[in-house]
């Protein structure tokens, strides 16, 4: 659930939820006053009513509305029995109500609770109930205290009216009202602190916790302490967050690691430049000596000295031109010009011209591309494809150790890409090396001896230039298996070409 979705239901919360449990505990609370449980009357009411319950008192005074107004319509002479009066007297006392018996506008009795009648004339002004009206309905002052009046009309045997008016008192219910409403709203108030307290709490604790858990791993970020994962179980808007800020975490503790290891592969590079620099400087070094010195005192010694420092400064020449081959390669900076090219038709023709090098007279070279077929098309470019060729035909020369070694070239379409295969039958290589050999200056050879004259650039250079064109390079071979090294481009349909700086 969303941020927004939560501050929703919470304000809307924060009003339904007070306002019910406020309804229920005024309808609890009168229930519990009307029944006088736990004494709440008492509390209320100085005299606590009585005694008596107000859902009580209320029932008692229905019933004796009742008995006036039968007396009333049906006897009316027990207004005249002084016994009677008094008994309705001391009985309607006890619920804090008294009656005045009327005779042609003229007080014939008055109950002591209500005191003289002064003033009879606001009495018998009050209109005549009827049926169905509630005993209640009529207001009235007398003597200056505010009465609830109930008034019937009673017809005298032998001629004469008069009334009977049952007065109540209101200052019990104004009492009540002053003191319950004071209870109803502290009520009103704490539930709706409780409620809005309670909500906001618990809302502020699900935002502030996990911004808590965010300061916390930002400031181990900070302190470059990265390894820590974090872990913030939500589907909101701070679950995305957290989800972002973990992600920047692994983001920036792969950068990291990655800078570390150019770092690492940087000072490998400067260690490996300088040996294979050295060592063919370290021979012209040598062969100069020994001509300034005099040791080469013979036209034959001079002229194998001078033949030494020409191959080495040939060799010399050749690793700084890789060296520098890799470096454009390695900053993306090397020019191809891509064109549509027909594979098959190319590497026919590379291995055509690949018999005539004097270095395969003594190496069997099997070419098994079937004459005739259909062009495969790739977007390549000519020179640096045949970089690639050159350089797998190179390490496979160097690595030879026998007159019968054997060369073979194949391809085959498979699943819309073309797969070009160059294998030997040479040594071979271990196979937990075959991970590493298009490394920069990896050597099987843990002595890096540079017999061979290789710069341990040639298949890194290999990768550079396949991955640019859009495809892959990967190694196959074994001990005394000789080694196979496959090359995958993707096949196009339209015209390719152009040419980008990379």
């Amino acid at each position: 659930m969303s941020i927004r979705m939560k501050l929703i239901l919470s304000n809307i919360a924060m009003v339904v939820v007070p306002l019910v449990l406020f309804v229920l505990t005024a309808a609890l609370f009168a229930s519990l006053f009307l029944h006088d449980v736990f004494g709440l009357k008492s509390l209320i009411l100085p005299d606590g009513g009585g005694g008596k319950a107000v859902e009580e008192r209320f029932e008692r005074k229905n019933e004796w509305y009742t008995v006036l107004e039968y007396f009333a319509r049906e006897e009316p002479e027990r207004f005249r029995d002084t016994a009677f009066l008094k008994e309705a007297e001391a009985k309607l006392a006890e619920l804090q109500s008294g009656i005045v018996v009327l005779r042609e506008g003229k007080v014939a009795f008055s109950s002591s609770w209500i005191g003289p009648v002064e003033d009879p004339a606001v009495l018998t002004a009050l209109p005549q109930k009827k049926e169905g009206d509630n005993a209640h309905e009529q207001e009235v002052v007398l003597n200056g205290t505010a009465y609830y009046a109930f008034k019937q009309e009673i017809q005298w045997e032998g001629g004469g009216s008069g009334e009977v008016v049952l007065l109540e008192d209101q200052r019990l219910f104004s009492m009540m009202a002053r003191r319950v409403f004071p209870l109803l709203l502290g009520t009103v108030l704490l539930v709706h602190a409780v409620t809005n307290g309670g909500l906001t709490y618990l809302v502020s604790r699900s935002i502030i916790r996990p911004l808590r858990e965010l300061k916390r791993a930002a400031e181990r970020i900070k302190d470059g302490q990265l390894e820590q994962e974090l872990r913030i179980a939500r589907r909101d808007e701070i679950g995305e967050v957290g989800a972002a800020f973990e992600e920047m975490r692994q983001r920036l503790l792969a950068s990291i690691r990655t800078q570390l290891q150019y770092e690492e592969n940087r000072k490998e590079l400067l260690t490996s430049i300088s040996h294979d620099l050295k060592t063919p400087l370290t021979a012209i070094q040598s062969c100069a000596e020994g001509l300034r010195d005099g040791i080469a005192d013979t036209p034959e010694k001079r002229e194998r000295y001078v033949g030494m420092i020409h191959s080495k400064a040939l060799h010399l020449n050749r690793l700084i031109d890789e060296l520098f081959l890799f470096s454009k390669l390695d900053l993306k900076r090397l020019p191809f010009h891509f064109e549509r090219l027909d594979l098959r038709g190319y590497v026919t023709e590379y291995a055509e011209e690949l018999r005539h090098d004097p270095r395969m007279r003594e190496m069997e070279l099997r070419c098994d591309i079937p004459p005739g077929g259909p062009p495969l098309w790739v977007s390549a470019d000519r020179e640096k494809l045949g970089r690639v060729l050159m350089n797998i035909v190179d390490n496979s020369l160097k690595h030879r150790k026998g007159k019968a070694d054997g060369l073979s070239i194949s391809l085959r379409v498979a699943g819309g890409e073309a797969e070009l295969t160059l294998e030997d039958n040479g040594p071979g290589i271990e196979v937990q090396a075959l991970p590493w050999v298009f490394d920069r200056f990896y050597r099987g050879d843990p002595a890096r001896a540079a017999d061979s004259g290789g710069s341990g650039l040639g298949l890194a250079i290999v990768k550079g230039i396949v991955e640019e064109h859009g495809g892959r390079v990967r190694a196959r071979s074994g001990p005394g298996q000789g080694t196979a090294i496959i090359v995958t481009l993707p096949l196009v349909q339209g015209e390719g070409g152009g040419e980008r700086e990379t």
